[in-house]
């Protein structure tokens, strides 16, 4: 060894040394931090071969091993699940500005114009005027209410197809799926938008967003995306939606709008555009994102929600009767039970709140992210850890309720529980401040068909097999098979 090599090392000796001494220190640290409970994990993957195909399900029989807030890696990202009332109390009340941000994740960067979009936007300035726009211009009671005609409108459609059926099969999951459609193109857009062409790029939309992205959980990977094409999708699922939007914003400017009743939801948007209240400028592509956000979480989940409650309406006669007896008090002989009348119907309303416990349309919620360091149940939870909230196996918790798999709409009769996001055992729609806002908007669609659905038929199930409850896959849990049923109409 040279003189000069010698000299080199020993004049570095103290530097390596302090190198050494913190990489050892920062282990030390790291190791100390006491993090929950994790299962094992893969290289690379981590815990993503444990997900399956319902990964609610999966995620909850692993709480029961490793208890209700437990860490995973869902490739090389970091995943805090929540699944128990105090851990998602926690999460969504007491800590919630700190966990109401949103991972950047690849699918709704390209389909949402770079999440510009209410509910995957990150948390900040941004997302808070456009939540505000939302809150007080597009879902506040009084515009809700304003859209009641046409919510009855395309009632009266559906129920006039199912009559003239005449007793024979319906599929009434298309019905519905059409229904609820209807009502939101008319409200957002000004007039519906019929025909297999658009439904199939709803469709394919929703599908998009229950797929898994490679690269958003395992960065280096990020080709994988392109390989297989889902990059490819997204984009052509994107460009259609773009040029759909472009058509529309093009009428509403140049007021070639037909039909439109009231002032629908672009025009709205459009209108706050020009205004440019308080320096905030809302750029086009907002408006398109913002719309496709109220398509996403308002066809979707509304028809998803209808279909399993009238499945188990199906599968439980004893309910049916309890509610078509309070539709025939209520309805008292006319034509139609009307919104103001969805009020004095206690048992609907705990119908309702019963099938969205045993059948949250999201039931892993939209996904958080930590924007500091916190300490959670005494577990050290790092900034940019992801966050899901298992809100399907938190309803389905027998320390939270009697006999959970059991669907019992009278629990509901006598207890102050509800789905607004106060009460955290029953969380469809999410809490705090990325709770979903239109819930109002949502439930009250659900009522008066489910009312009117039970008030003027006698629905059965066609076919004498096994009544098929099979959920599919995605971000959206939906009925594998469709819903036919025979329908008589009640004079």
């Amino acid at each position: 060894m040279s003189l000069k090599l010698q000299v080199f090392l020993f004049s570095s000796l103290p530097f390596i040394l302090a190198i050494l001494l913190l990489k050892s220190s920062f282990r030390s640290s790291k190791s100390q931090k006491n993090l929950p409970p994790s299962p094992p994990k893969l290289p690379l993957i981590g815990n993503l071969h444990q997900l399956g195909s319902n990964p609610h399900r999966a995620l909850q029989a692993m709480a029961q091993t490793y208890g209700p807030l437990m860490l995973i890696h869902l490739g090389t990202v970091p995943v805090l699940i929540a699944s128990s009332v105090d851990a998602a109390k926690d999460i969504m009340k007491t800590h919630d500005i700190i966990f109401s941000s949103r991972p950047h994740l690849n699918i709704p960067d390209r389909v949402f114009y770079a999440c510009k979009d209410i509910a995957f936007s990150q948390y900040g300035d941004y997302w808070r005027q456009i939540k505000s726009i939302a809150v007080l211009h597009l879902l506040s009671n009084k515009r809700v209410q304003s859209y009641h005609q046409v919510r009855e409108d395309e009632m009266v459609v559906m129920m006039e197809k199912i009559r003239k059926a005449n007793g024979s099969t319906v599929n009434l999951s298309e019905l519905l799926i059409t229904l609820t459609n209807n009502v939101v193109c008319r409200v957002a857009l000004g007039r519906a938008y019929e025909g297999r062409k658009f439904k199939d790029l709803l469709e394919r939309l929703m599908e998009l967003l229950g797929c898994f992205s490679v690269g958003s959980y395992i960065p280096s990977l990020w080709w994988v995306d392109w390989l297989s094409g889902l990059n490819r999708k997204a984009d052509k699922v994107a460009k259609e939606f773009d040029e759909f939007l472009e058509i529309v914003l093009d009428e509403h400017v140049n007021k070639h709008v037909d039909g439109v009743e009231g002032r629908d939801l672009v025009e709205i948007l459009l209108d706050f555009q020009r205004e440019n209240t308080r320096g905030f400028r809302l750029e086009r592509d907002m408006i398109k994102a913002i719309i496709v956000d109220l398509f996403t979480a308002g066809t979707d989940t509304t028809f998803t929600s209808l279909e399993w409650t009238m499945c188990e309406l199906l599968r439980h006669p004893r309910v049916m009767k309890k509610l078509k007896q309070e539709a025939l008090e209520v309805g008292q002989g006319r034509s139609l039970i009307t919104e103001d009348d969805l009020e004095k119907m206690p048992y609907l309303k705990a119908v309702f709140k019963e099938a969205l416990r045993l059948h949250i349309p999201l039931p892993m919620l939209v996904p958080r992210q930590s924007t500091e360091d916190i300490k959670l149940q005494g577990y050290d939870i790092q900034s940019g850890t992801q966050v899901l909230i298992n809100a399907w196996a938190i309803a389905r918790d027998p320390s939270n309720w009697e006999e959970p798999e059991v669907f019992e709409p009278e629990r509901f009769l006598k207890s102050p529980i509800d789905y607004k996001g106060l009460h955290f055992e029953l969380l469809p729609f999410g809490a705090g401040r990325r709770g979903c806002p239109g819930i109002q908007f949502a439930m009250v669609v659900n009522e008066l068909i489910l009312a009117n659905l039970v008030y003027k038929f006698d629905l059965a199930l066609v076919g004498e097999e096994d009544f098929n409850m099979c959920e599919t896959n995605g971000i959206t849990v939906h009925k594998k098979c469709p819903l036919l049923v025979s329908a008589t109409h009640c004079s």
